[in-house]
């Protein structure tokens, strides 16, 4: 199946001539709904850089965040946010909560996931974020002299009510955990490593880890024909246990827990003209791959955003089924007709407390005189390509409801930038991390939007 599948994405490739990039003409510059502010908080750690999901808002009315680290002796820092009183509360290193605090390796740089909830404990996995740039690209980080590697990314539970951290499992290889999920109802944890993309399965009464293997050639640590753009976003059908990922030639995986097995699906996919046309084998952009999804239990279905087009879909496992919605970006780049900075499209997608909303943070186009304010043309790793316009989507599922809330902005008229999380408050109120510069040095940073937004 893969084979003549991916000959006819390589034809379609070849022959629609996908990679010309047309530029964009002057427009007049599109009107945006009312400005939404943003609060900005200081959580004490000056190395804060970048963070990439990386955050949940709990059933204690908490939201739990991590701020990464791109230093090799420095781990991420785990917090969390109390609405109520605004406190801030350091809860952890992400080195010390894998026990590795004395081994003198490359830290425990951050956290690419988000946190799940089960039995009064949050479940999360760390990820390395030291790297060397090799072509261009992210690589492993090679450690300094008296350094070892990276050890490895781990699944990690932290308790609320005693504050404390257990190490369950660690990656194989020295690898990364970039993409985890967890069912709750049969308790385990799923991951997908980095940089080759194993397929990791961890359960928590036996304690028992298995690597179902690579998901996609070498992911990326692949070259040329070997390189795959990895997933970023696993979900659970909590009716059987299913697992679904997908590839970036926009095959869909199905990893089934009482065959073990990860297999492509046949007769669905995400191969869709609106999402665009990509080269699996090139850096640089997600291809078919979603960006972000999850279960949505009323309708027993997936929904999800396919990253570098913005397109909203809903993907039905039974059918099998993927219906493209609505482009769910911001009504700037609806109108302007071209992706938006960040490379790789935004991780910001979640439902809000509703249980029926999705709220969507994601960017736009900049104009100045009418004319677009353009960036890089193309990069080869997930990163901003210019300045981003970011905005607030809420989309309600049961109306089919758009709404672009708007652009936003700090209390002193700068704009949010690599945003790439969100959470949502019992209030209604937007989490996310930012980039903040004060007194002329930048850290990644906690923002409150508050809400509900409707």
């Amino acid at each position: 199946m893969f084979d003549k599948k991916w000959m006819a994405i390589a034809l379609l490739f070849v022959s629609s001539g996908c990679g010309r990039r047309e530029s964009a003409q002057p427009v007049a510059q599109p009107a945006d709904a009312g400005k939404l502010i943003a609060k900005t908080y200081n959580s004490g750690f000056a190395d804060a850089h970048d963070t990439y999901n990386g955050m949940s808002a709990a059933s204690d009315g908490k939201i739990y965040y991590v701020l990464s680290s791109e230093r090799f002796d420095v781990g991420g820092q785990v917090y969390s946010f109390d609405p109520d009183t605004e406190a801030i509360e350091h809860l952890g290193d992400l080195t010390e909560a894998c026990g590795e605090k004395d081994l003198k390796a490359v830290a425990q740089g951050k956290s690419h996931v988000i946190f799940y909830e089960s039995g009064g404990r949050l479940y999360f996995a760390t990820h390395i974020g030291y790297y060397t740039i090799k072509e261009g690209m992210e690589t492993a980080g090679e450690p300094p002299p008296g350094y070892r590697p990276y050890p490895g990314g781990h699944f990690l539970s932290y308790d609320p009510k005693t504050k404390t951290f257990e190490s369950l499992a660690v990656a194989p290889d020295s690898e990364g955990i970039l993409s985890m999920t967890m069912d709750v109802k049969r308790g385990r944890l799923y991951g997908l490593t980095w940089p080759t993309g194993y397929f990791l399965r961890y359960d928590l009464a036996t304690r028992e880890m298995k690597n179902i293997g690579p998901v996609a050639e070498r992911g990326e640590s692949g070259k040329g024909p070997t390189y795959r753009t990895l997933c970023r976003s696993l979900v659970v059908d909590p009716d059987d246990g299913a697992v679904y990922l997908t590839r970036s030639e926009g095959f869909i995986l199905k990893y089934d827990p009482d065959r073990n097995t990860l297999d492509t699906m046949a007769d669905v996919d995400l191969t869709k003209d609106y999402f665009g046309c990509y080269d699996p084998t090139s850096p640089g952009h997600m291809g078919y791959n979603w960006r972000q999804v999850f279960w949505y239990d009323p309708e027993r279905v997936v929904y999800g955003v396919h990253g570098n087009s913005g397109y909203l879909f809903r993907f039905d496992p039974h059918t099998p089924k993927v219906e493209v919605l609505e482009r769910l970006t911001s009504l700037p780049s609806k109108r302007s007709g071209m992706y938006d900075q960040f490379s790789y499209g935004y991780l910001g997608f979640t439902l809000g407390p509703d249980g029926r909303t999705i709220h969507y943070l994601t960017g736009g186009p900049i104009y100045v005189e009418g004319k677009r304010v353009e960036g890089k043309k193309s990069t080869a790793k997930g990163e901003s390509k210019g300045q981003e316009n970011l905005h607030l989507i809420t989309y309600h599922i049961p109306e089919s409801k758009y709404r672009d809330h708007g652009p936003i902005f700090f209390e002193n008229g700068e704009r949010p930038a690599y945003v790439n999380s969100i959470a949502v408050g019992k209030d209604g109120s937007v989490y996310t991390l930012s980039r903040i510069t004060e007194g002329g040095k930048t850290r990644a940073d906690l923002i409150r939007v508050r809400g509900p937004f409707k």
